[in-house]
C-alpha cells in the first residue's frame, strides 16, 4: 500500500512540473520599455539582459548609435532603441538595460532600453490593429488587460533593416 501512495505522490509531482513547463512556454515574451512605448520580444531573441556598462563612443556615427560596450571581453555595438525610432534618447541611468539581441543571430548587437518590464504571457494580450506605417520589424500590436499598447519587436527583421544596420553618418 505504501508503494501506491508513493506512486500517487510521484504522479502529482510530475503533473505539477508539467504544468509549470506549460506556464513557462506561455510566458515566452519579455516586456521592455523604450522611451514611452511598451515592447515585446520573444524570449529566445531577447538574449541576455545586463545592467548598462560604460559605453565607448564611436565618431562619425548616427546619434542613435550609443557606442561600443565591452561585455566579458566581447565588444557589442549598442543602439539606443528609442533614439533609433526618432524619439528621445534613453537616459543612461540605473534602470537602463542592454538587451543582447544579436547573439542568436550571429552578431554582437545590443539594444539600449529604458527598463525591463518582465515576462509576459501571449494569452493575456489581445491583438489589435497595428500601425500601417510601422516598419516590418514592428508591425504587430497588442493590448493588455490594463489597456497598455504593446508592440512586438521582430529582431530578425530589425537586423534586415538597412536603416538599422547603417550606423555611419
Amino acid at each position: 500500500m505504501a508503494r501506491k501512495s508513493s506512486l500517487r505522490e510521484f504522479q502529482a509531482h510530475l503533473a505539477a512540473r508539467l504544468a509549470g513547463i506549460e506556464d513557462q512556454r506561455a510566458a515566452g515574451l519579455l516586456g521592455f520599455q523604450s522611451g514611452g512605448d511598451y515592447w515585446l520580444i520573444e524570449l529566445p531573441d531577447s538574449g541576455e539582459i545586463i545592467s548598462l556598462p560604460p559605453l565607448t563612443g564611436v565618431p562619425l556615427t548616427k546619434p542613435w548609435f550609443a557606442g561600443i560596450a565591452n561585455i566579458r571581453g566581447n565588444l557589442y555595438a549598442v543602439s539606443d532603441f528609442s533614439a533609433f525610432r526618432r524619439k528621445d534618447a534613453t537616459p543612461q541611468n540605473a534602470s537602463a538595460r542592454l538587451l543582447l539581441v544579436g547573439t542568436r543571430h550571429g552578431n554582437n548587437a545590443a539594444l539600449l532600453v529604458t527598463r525591463i518590464l518582465g515576462l509576459r504571457n501571449i494569452d493575456d494580450l489581445t491583438q489589435v490593429a497595428g500601425d500601417p506605417e510601422a516598419p516590418p520589424w514592428a508591425s504587430d500590436a497588442y493590448r493588455d488587460r490594463e489597456g497598455y499598447r504593446w508592440r512586438m519587436l521582430d529582431v530578425k527583421r530589425l537586423f534586415a533593416d538597412d536603416a538599422f544596420m547603417d550606423i555611419g553618418i
